[in-house]
């Protein structure tokens, strides 16, 4: 029973660490999981989610050190009275905490509410055919020129609205946030880089947060366990989905995600109409 738990851990970690990043929703296939195959995440505890999240946190912060760096030494000698945002890792910092803002809000005011009231398999359906095909408009209308730090605080706040809009299964946030990147004219890498980063601040806030409980609670044996192998899959995953979306972005289109959220959709929805 025990290795089976781990078994089911570590392809918990893979998924979570593969569709955090790429463009697939992570929300949604870990609900399907759960349906199709019977792997009940809850059972693993808050510890394991906690898990699952710092190890996502980390592949961030390890693929994108140099600009997290860049950017909060930028960010504090604002703080110094140096304010010049046009400077672009000082901007960037801003806009990055603009488009946070709005996406800690709802899913502060609202998480309970949407993990309970839209987890429904029909919901994933829809959303992973409605949101490909917002790839497809994002890539036949968007100008693909802009870089990130050359966005308005207007456009990060909305951004920052499509990440919050990623609480429902199947929306995928990294999907969300870089289509309304494309929508608003930026290259591919950039917007893409852009949902990562903005990623950190709020994966580490909900983090922290769930940590305290854990902490509060305890760790016995068996979940320490857990807590280990879902760190080490989730950020090990995530890190290599990083860094082949990046690379993937940069020379192809989103059309590729955009059929396969059309096939996983078609897929699901004959199986629960069997």
């Amino acid at each position: 029973m025990v290795l089976l738990e781990l078994l089911q851990a570590v392809l918990l970690g893979v998924v979570q660490g593969l569709t955090e990043f790429l463009p697939v929703s992570s929300s949604g296939h870990l609900l399907l999981g759960q349906y199709f195959l019977g792997l009940d995440q809850e059972r693993f505890g808050l510890s394991f989610d906690v898990a699952l999240h710092l190890g996502t946190l980390v592949a961030v912060a390890v693929f994108f050190r140099r600009d997290l760096l860049q950017m909060a030494a930028a960010f504090f000698r604002s703080l110094g009275g140096r304010r010049d945002l046009s400077e672009p890792d000082q901007r960037l910092a801003y806009l990055v905490l603009a488009a946070t803002i709005p996406a800690a809000l709802i899913g502060y005011l609202w998480e309970d509410f949407f993990e309970t009231a839209v987890r429904s398999p029909w919901v994933v359906v829809f959303n992973l055919a409605f949101v490909g095909l917002l790839f497809l408009v994002a890539e036949a209308v968007g100008r693909k020129s802009r870089r990130a730090e050359k966005m308005s605080f207007a456009e990060a706040v909305g951004i920052g609205l499509a990440q919050a809009a990623a609480l429902v299964p199947g929306v995928s946030r990294s999907g969300a946030t870089i289509t309304l990147g494309l929508l608003f004219g930026l290259r591919r890498e950039e917007a893409a880089r852009f949902s990562f980063l903005m990623s950190a601040p709020i994966i580490a806030g909900a983090g922290t947060l769930q940590l305290g409980e854990v902490l509060a609670e305890g760790l016995g044996p068996e979940q320490a366990l857990m807590f280990v192998v879902g760190f080490l899959s989730s950020a090990v995953v995530g890190y290599l989905a990083i860094k082949f979306f990046i690379s993937f972005v940069a020379r192809h289109s989103l059309r590729a995600f955009a059929y396969y959220r059309f096939g996983l959709a078609a897929l699901v929805a004959v199986l629960l109409l069997l």
